[in-house]
């Protein structure tokens, strides 16, 4: 074998190991994002399971309804950088707006009709601002369009007790991991409402 035949050949050769370590590079890139993906979403879950559990050894032992929702607004607010939050509990026929923030971006009490309440209730989902204007959300359209908001129903053994609201300025729009965390002690929070209701009516 002469010379050149020899080198081509190594030519060959160092060319099929460059692709397979290419190859192996790109398989260990995926590997890797893998694993940091999987593990900012096991932080995630323990931030959630965290805060569940601070929620819930903060409104232990409240008997008082009013007392529940302020304790339990002050959280919320505090997870989600000091968001406008409101609680509406459907009482009998009629719904009351609970709040303990009196700096609101808009009024609530103005903004929700029954009959939007009733829909939100009825939807037994998380609705955004959208969802709300389909369903009957009133008022200044040039103040509503410059917030973001959601509602989070609090539902009890598949009973809708009523709905969280959460909102801000547009310019700091609520994300899904702070909707998600505030869905996540909605379970407990509507046990604890429905307790203390339990013992008004006693």
């Amino acid at each position: 074998m002469n010379n050149r035949n020899r080198y081509h050949r190594l030519r060959v050769l160092i060319k099929k190991l460059n692709q397979e370590r290419k190859k192996q590079a790109k398989q260990i890139d995926i590997l890797c994002n893998d694993i940091i993906i999987s593990q900012r979403d096991f932080i995630k879950r323990l931030k959630i399971i965290d805060f569940k559990a601070c929620f819930y050894e903060s409104i232990m032992g409240i008997t008082d309804l009013r007392c529940l929702i302020n304790t339990a607004i002050e959280i919320i607010k505090e997870k989600t950088d000091n968001a406008n939050v409101a609680v509406f509990l459907h009482q009998s026929e009629n719904f009351e707006m609970l709040s303990s923030d009196d700096n609101h971006l808009i009024s609530p009490e103005n903004c929700f009709s029954p009959e939007l309440m009733t829909n939100i209730c009825m939807s037994n989902k998380i609705c955004t601002i959208e969802d709300m204007f389909t369903m009957g959300l009133q008022g200044n359209l040039t103040g509503l369009n410059t917030i973001s908001a959601v509602t989070i129903p609090l539902c009890l053994t598949g009973s809708v007790q009523g709905f969280i609201l959460i909102y801000r300025s547009l310019e700091k729009k609520l994300t899904s991991e702070e909707i998600n965390t505030v869905s996540a002690i909605t379970n407990g929070f509507s046990l604890a409402i429905s307790s203390c209701q339990a013992i008004m009516h006693s």
